[in-house]
């Protein structure tokens, strides 16, 4: 299928995650409200059936053509869905219980949706919480959505969490503690603040990014006491970035990178691992927070959250991230429109 034009209405890929958590819950919530976007969920058509009914709240699958002749993206009525049954569950979906038989059914979803977005079909995709043990208890090597995306649609990647009043990113994602020393190094460090310099104009309309650069030790490494990290590897980057004119401020001690002084004159913090700034992020703004997958060649958004399987099916859920993340997806899908692409 060849790329269609650019249209004024979106359409955005939805992909309900894990089917035994909330994921299935939050798109049904979601296409509760009328969208001035076309939404698209991609999974087995069965599986928001059944979750709609077990929360009886009405739900209208529209398919959706594959051929040449699809139609223009419509704005979304309320209590309604596309639907592209891209794949189907291996086993039943039962809200709470895990099964590692679908495993391989959520790995096609995504698989299927990064093909959309780069062949034109799709302007961007917002993901919902897919489970990673279980994934890797089926035996399939999975990391997380972020490094999926790159694999299926190339790029470097860079996880930025975005909330009200704060953006954080991370410089390494889905790691063990032990292991994010030996993964920090000058190339990555520069790689990562290129891709923050470009996408943030791009993605957000940032023109000129200011960039707080935490360190990795206490107190930045206490002028190397605590570790080198800072002084062999951080400063020697954000010294070659701000002779080139970039905003780039630290090492900075990751205790006080995140006082509101620091962040009144900045635009994104760095953060050199997941736990050093997402907890300070998710305090701030959990449930309206948003994960943005940078430095792919398609738009991607995704909750601030899990799967929350003790929720699932309880219609307890709360889908103010996942409408966050499609407000997001359908704003930087009007920037890349009014861009040209």
């Amino acid at each position: 299928m060849s790329p269609r034009p650019v249209n004024a209405v979106a359409r955005i890929a939805l992909t309900p995650g894990e089917p035994a958590g909330i994921g299935p819950d939050l798109c049904v919530m979601l296409a509760q409200q009328a969208h001035p976007a076309e939404l698209v969920a991609l999974c087995d058509p069965s599986l928001l059936q059944e979750r709609a009914a077990a929360l009886r709240l009405p739900l209208t699958l529209e398919p959706l053509a594959t051929d040449e002749r699809i139609a223009p993206p419509a704005p979304q009525a309320a209590g309604t869905l596309r639907i592209d049954p891209v794949a189907r569950l291996r086993a039943p979906a039962v809200p709470g219980r895990l099964d590692t038989g679908n495993a391989g059914y959520v790995l096609e979803t995504l698989a299927a949706t990064c093909r959309g977005c780069q062949q034109g079909r799709y302007d961007a995709v917002v993901t919902a919480p897919v489970h990673k043990g279980v994934i890797n208890d089926a035996g399939l090597a999975f990391t997380g959505h972020t490094e999926l995306f790159a694999e299926h649609c190339g790029g470097k990647p860079v996880m930025l969490l975005a909330a009200p009043g704060l953006k954080v990113a991370l410089a390494t994602t889905h790691l063990a503690l032990r292991d994010v020393p030996a993964a920090l190094n000058r190339q990555l460090i520069g790689e990562v603040l290129d891709t923050l310099l470009a996408e943030l104009p791009r993605r957000f309309g940032i023109s000129k990014p200011r960039i707080a650069v935490c360190g990795l030790n206490p107190h930045a490494g206490e002028g190397g006491h605590l570790g080198d990290e800072e002084i062999e590897i951080i400063a020697p980057v954000l010294t070659r970035f701000r002779a080139a004119g970039a905003d780039v401020r630290g090492p900075l001690p990751a205790d006080t990178a995140f006082l509101p002084p620091v962040l009144a004159d900045t635009d994104v913090v760095l953060a050199m691992y997941h736990d050093q700034g997402l907890p300070v992020l998710k305090h701030m703004g959990f449930g309206e927070a948003v994960n943005v997958t940078l430095g792919l060649p398609i738009i991607r958004t995704s909750v601030d959250h899990g799967t929350a399987l003790d929720l699932a099916g309880t219609g307890r859920a709360d889908a103010g991230s996942l409408g966050a993340a499609l407000a997001m997806a359908m704003d930087m899908a009007a920037r890349s429109s009014a861009a040209g692409g």
